[in-house]
């Protein structure tokens, strides 16, 4: 059975017209002819030859792509690519062994043929599809479901006239999952990236949440602080409430229990408010310790942590977006 390929056309597919001529094509073109190099191993060689300088991980990501195209697509494969310019996939069949043409198509030296039977609109599309043919990769295998949507609009296009409902509101049951599953990814990266940070660095990473929250803070130095790790308040010198305590334990596999909460709560006056974070979460006794305890405390998880950081990070100053750092990403409303 052949394997159906999607290949880019370029960053924001700028070679787009290149391929429309019948042919797929991929860079790297200090490389050099890769007729000889039949092997993975091959590759690999040539490749650190042309670009010493390249990280591990991008090494072995670029050869797998290159290694694809030059040995494991097949004549008669399927192929697929995006016309960014129309929103359109071409649609074909592989006719041709891999070939080295530098000047065939604009940077991209290493090619090969393509019959193209047809175009599909991307608006067309389920949004699952849309998600898996938007990947960045320059080269992949395309999933049998997405290439069941493909072959069905290819097929029925000319007699598509207009959406049904129901296909409209599956695609918007499809774009909210995507939405969430994609959030749940994002959060568990955050997670990753705070988990990394020293003990230190995560105590002045609480300080800049609650200064991005309109507190002024001090990290309390090295030594006897009765379990306290950051001070904030309104005026940060704690003559204005609320006085906000904050321990901060950095242990992933640990969860607190209530005699680390009771020990916490000691420190607290009147006036005082507790902050508890910790990365190892909190046991059911510790949680209740909190509730019943006279002076207000608030623990927070990992995920709390991570939630009230993403909701206050356009306040973070330079410091705090030193110690994570973050770009905001803009989802269609519906």
């Amino acid at each position: 059975m052949s394997i159906v390929w999607m290949v880019r056309a370029g960053t924001g597919g700028y070679v787009a017209d290149d391929f429309a001529r019948g042919q797929i094509a991929i860079g790297w073109n200090k490389i050099g002819d890769l007729t000889a190099a039949k092997t993975i191993d091959q590759v690999r060689s040539e490749y650190i030859r042309a670009y010493p300088d390249a990280k591990t991980g991008e090494v072995g990501n670029a050869v797998a792509m290159i290694y694809k195209f030059r040995s494991t697509i097949r004549i008669g494969d399927s192929v697929l690519s995006f016309y960014k310019a129309r929103r359109e996939y071409l649609v074909g069949r592989v006719t041709g062994d891999y070939a080295f043409k530098p000047g065939e198509v604009r940077d991209h030296p290493h090619v090969r043929s393509v019959a193209w039977v047809g175009q599909v609109s991307r608006d067309r599309l389920r949004v699952a599809s849309r998600n898996t043919l938007g990947s960045i990769l320059t080269l992949f295998s395309v999933p049998e479901d997405v290439w069941t949507d493909v072959s069905e609009v290819l097929r029925g296009q000319e007699n598509v006239t207009q959406i049904p409902a129901e296909a409209i509101q599956e695609e918007r049951e499809e774009l909210e999952q995507t939405r969430q599953d994609t959030e749940a990814k994002a959060f568990e990266l955050i997670n990753d990236l705070i988990l990394r940070l020293d003990d230190s660095e995560m105590e002045h990473l609480v300080a800049a949440l609650l200064r991005a929250m309109g507190y002024r803070t001090r990290v309390t130095p090295k030594g006897p602080d009765r379990g306290v790790d950051v001070f904030a308040s309104p005026d940060g010198l704690g003559f204005e409430e609320p006085r906000i305590k904050v321990e901060v334990k950095h242990r992933p596999n640990t969860a607190m229990g209530s005699e680390d909460i009771r020990s916490f709560l000691g420190a607290l006056r009147l006036g005082d408010r507790g902050l508890y974070v910790s990365t190892g979460g909190f046991t059911k006794e510790a949680k209740y310790e909190a509730e019943r305890a006279n002076v207000p405390i608030t623990l927070l998880d990992l995920d709390a942590l991570a939630e009230a950081i993403v909701s206050h990070y356009e306040k973070f100053d330079l410091d705090g977006r030193a110690l994570i750092s973050l770009v905001k990403v803009y989802w269609p409303a519906e």
